[in-house]
């Protein structure tokens, strides 16, 4: 992984693998634009962005000269993966991720996450928690195959638990200790 090389950062994976608070610390480490793709799909009280509308946003974020982008949004996961230098996949297990969706929906019940728009605070919904059961289960597949067809001239990180993405923090910091050293 070389920290000179990364303009263009998409962070993926299942609801709940931590791809904000991911985001947010490479954001802290190497400070490229930080873009939650969660505060410009949603409106107020979780109204989606029209198909056309969203990719025109999408396409216009992607354009800018740098960035991390967190979150899937697999409708314009095509756009991002073309102009991305860096893919990071966290591909953590369904366990971990409904834990985190639980605990996060406990800690901002009522209130509004900082990766989200005003006007969508955080709630219980079953079909949400169905959708984290089953995402591995159904999408891993295709990211693992997303990521392979668009990793010529891309790095490519994927992290599958808390250990390695403290591993892959600490190196990052490394080399760019010795940047800065030299």
């Amino acid at each position: 992984m070389n920290p000179n090389t990364m303009q263009k950062v998409i962070v993926i994976g299942c609801c709940g693998a931590g791809k904000s608070t991911f985001a947010k610390r490479l954001h802290e480490l190497i400070g490229l634009e930080l873009i939650h793709l969660d505060q410009h799909y949603w409106q107020a009280d979780w109204a989606e962005t029209e198909e056309m509308e969203w990719r025109k946003k999408v396409e216009d974020l992607a354009s800018k000269p740098s960035w991390i982008i967190d979150g899937n949004y697999g409708g314009t996961m095509d756009i991002r993966l073309k102009k991305a230098d860096t893919i990071i996949y966290l591909d953590y297990s369904t366990l971990s991720c409904l834990s985190r969706i639980t605990k996060r929906i406990m800690k901002y019940r009522g209130t509004v996450r900082p990766d989200m728009p005003e006007g969508c605070r955080e709630r219980f919904d079953l079909e949400f928690y169905h959708y984290v059961a089953t995402y591995n289960l159904l999408r891993r597949k295709k990211h693992y195959r997303q990521i392979e067809e668009n990793k010529a001239n891309k790095q490519t990180i994927i992290l599958k638990n808390d250990r390695q993405q403290e591993q892959f923090f600490e190196s990052l910091k490394s080399k760019l200790n010795l940047q800065e050293n030299h």
